[in-house]
């Protein structure tokens, strides 16, 4: 699972869990650090790295097969195009809101500062490829347990007497 589906579903579980602390407006104090915070979790960077697949989805829908229009089209959603400019600082606003309205300015301060220093940063780095390796590992030791269960639950079964 990618780093961006699991801050997606951190940011959902923790918008469930602190519904109530949500309906206040956090201090502009929380939302400064809760947007350093999320500036140094590059979230809008896994944002953007997401764009291009996005724009890909929609070019034919847009341009309609169209060369005159797919060549305006690709230099307006051209990487840097300032046509994204709202939604990032639509989405790190909202972002920080959630971490804001989840943390004590002192927790965001915290968390911000670990993943500023270099083991924060190295597991920054490796975040995607551990998150892949961890489901790839659940995933081999779920096979290996159902395949394990099904020869022992039918070999119990068989000593009762069953024909599984």
């Amino acid at each position: 699972m990618s780093r961006l589906l699991l801050t997606i579903a951190g940011a959902l579980l923790l918008l469930l869990c602190n519904a109530q602390a949500q309906a206040q407006a956090p201090s502009p104090e929380a939302m400064d650090a809760a947007r350093k915070l999320v500036t140094t979790l590059k979230i809008a960077d896994q944002y953007r790295a997401s764009l291009p697949q996005l724009m890909l989805k929609l070019r034919p829908v847009v341009a309609q097969d169209r060369p005159e229009i797919e060549h305006d089209y690709d230099a307006m959603t051209a990487p840097g195009a300032e046509i994204y400019a709202p939604f990032f600082a639509s989405m790190t606003d909202q972002i920080a809101a959630l971490y804001a309205a989840s943390f004590t300015v002192d927790e965001l301060r915290q968390i911000e500062a670990f993943y500023s220093g270099p083991a924060g940063k190295k597991y920054l780095e490796k975040s995607d490829a551990l998150a892949q390796a961890s489901a790839q590992i659940g995933q081999d030791v779920s096979q290996k347990a159902a395949d394990e269960l099904k020869l022992r639950l039918i070999e119990a079964l068989r000593q009762k007497g069953q024909r599984p």
